[in-house]
């Protein structure tokens, strides 16, 4: 792979983004994979970036002018583990992170309560020699700023808006003098605000990242893996992950591979052996720049003689394609994930589709930060529902349709689709399209394009 030309490439990518590919290309290129010194490079750029901007907006937009995270070595807030530069892999002995704004549109300041600065975008602001308990030089940082508003990362409801530990804030706290004490707020919007806000540098990368998933997906789902009779569910799911771990990738979780075969109802997994006349699906996601992806895809096992899916398979997944669409439709900035659920069950139920929606944000997660909108299980409002959707924000459109496939006995196949896509506050444009087309096995006919 031409690995450092992608790398000039990327670290010259513009401060904004085209718009997104639409058409998903059948069987795409890998795109090239850049060395581990040029990613920190990268990432290390849209990290000062992002503390250069979505800080300031994001603490002024909630009102709090100072925010406390803390952290041990390998036990991380999710907060402060994405924001550590390229070189630190954890936090270091006790990790204090202090932003204070000071207002009248002056720059907020990013203090590390430590002896050392972190990755030139954090400067050190404790002298152990001076005083040596690091919580007691915490509360006279604090004290010389006077905050109106003090956020700490505590909540019982946003997973990721609750990662300072009881300890350390029973000590944090008992530090401050009691005038103080009283300012302390959650933090849980700001927490929220920063892992899901995505700035345009990230996305005019983030299709690339998706591009690689993809293109793996395509290339597990082909004759170069499967041999039907002979291949399991189980041999395709390891290929997957022997391939991601050979392009140097990570994973957030375990592929799945299943099959749907006419006749059984529920889906088979694990040593079952792929057969001619399967549907198959795959949960797959990679991490990559420190960005995840998560897709679920559909591929159909050619029959001797066959060139192309029976007709009621390809309407099952043109059904999941309406209720996307559906999906898509209903997102408005200022509505709740509950809210664009209803929208969304009553535009493809009125379709005359038999939706289950359950999408969730993705980017420093894979179940990311950010309102989600349903569950499998679930499809009724639930109080995670209710925060907001907001702009800027990347997502797994995540559901599927339930579709009774006439070539099958009527029988009712749940035909799931997940595509990651970005809401820009207008509209919902997937990152490098969305599958319309099964995946064939073996593959037949001319392969299609999709966007460069």
């Amino acid at each position: 792979m031409k690995s450092l030309a992608a790398a000039l490439l990327l670290l010259a990518a513009p401060a904004s983004a085209a718009p997104f590919c639409q058409t998903e290309a059948s069987d795409p290129a890998i795109p090239a994979i850049l060395p581990l010194k040029d990613r920190a490079a990268l990432q290390d750029r849209w990290l000062k970036e992002r503390l250069d901007t979505v800080i300031p907006a994001v603490m002024r937009k909630h009102g709090i002018d100072m925010w406390v995270l803390v952290a041990r070595e390998y036990l991380e807030d999710p907060v402060v583990a994405t924001m550590l530069d390229g070189e630190s892999m954890h936090a270091r002995r006790r990790t204090i992170l202090v932003f204070f704004d000071p207002g009248a549109g002056k720059p907020v300041e990013r203090l590390t309560v430590s002896r050392y600065g972190l990755g030139g975008l954090f400067a050190a602001a404790w002298k152990p020699e001076q005083q040596p308990d690091q919580w007691a030089a915490l509360a006279d940082i604090i004290k010389a700023r006077n905050p109106t508003k003090i956020g700490l990362n505590v909540s019982s409801v946003v997973t990721f808006g609750d990662g300072l530990t009881a300890s350390q804030r029973d000590d944090l706290v008992a530090a401050l003098p009691p005038e103080l004490r009283s300012r302390v707020v959650p933090a849980e919007k700001l927490a929220v605000g920063w892992l899901e806000t995505r700035i345009p540098a990230e996305m005019a990368v983030y299709p690339s990242i998706v591009r690689t998933a993809h293109a793996i997906i395509a290339e597990g789902f082909s004759g170069k893996v499967i041999t039907p009779g002979k291949t399991t569910a189980k041999d395709v799911v390891w290929w997957y992950r022997e391939r991601i771990a050979g392009l140097k990738l990570g994973t957030w979780f375990q592929p799945s591979v299943g099959i749907h075969r006419q006749g059984v109802a529920e889906v088979m997994e694990g040593d079952t052996i792929i057969q001619p006349g399967d549907l198959l699906w795959t949960d797959f996601g990679i991490t990559y720049l420190g960005l995840n992806t998560d897709t679920q895809h559909l591929g159909y096992v050619l029959k001797p003689g066959e060139t192309d899916a029976p007709a009621g398979l390809k309407a099952g997944l043109a059904a999941s394609n309406g209720v996307q669409d559906a999906l898509t439709a209903s997102f408005k900035t200022g509505l709740t994930g509950n809210a664009v659920l209803a929208a969304a069950r009553a535009k493809a139920i009125a379709a005359g589709l038999d939706p289950v929606i359950y999408s969730h944000p993705i980017g420093y997660h894979g179940h990311a930060a950010g309102t989600p909108i349903g569950m499998w299980d679930n499809q009724n409002p639930r109080d995670e529902g209710e925060a907001l959707v907001n702009a800027d924000t990347a997502w797994s459109i995540e559901l599927q349709a339930r579709f009774k496939v006439p070539e099958w006995g009527g029988q009712t196949v749940g035909f799931k689709s997940e595509e990651d896509a970005f809401f820009d506050g207008k509209t919902v444009q997937y990152i490098d399209g969305r599958q319309t087309r099964l995946h064939l096995i073996p593959r037949v006919g001319p392969p299609v394009a999709g966007c460069n």
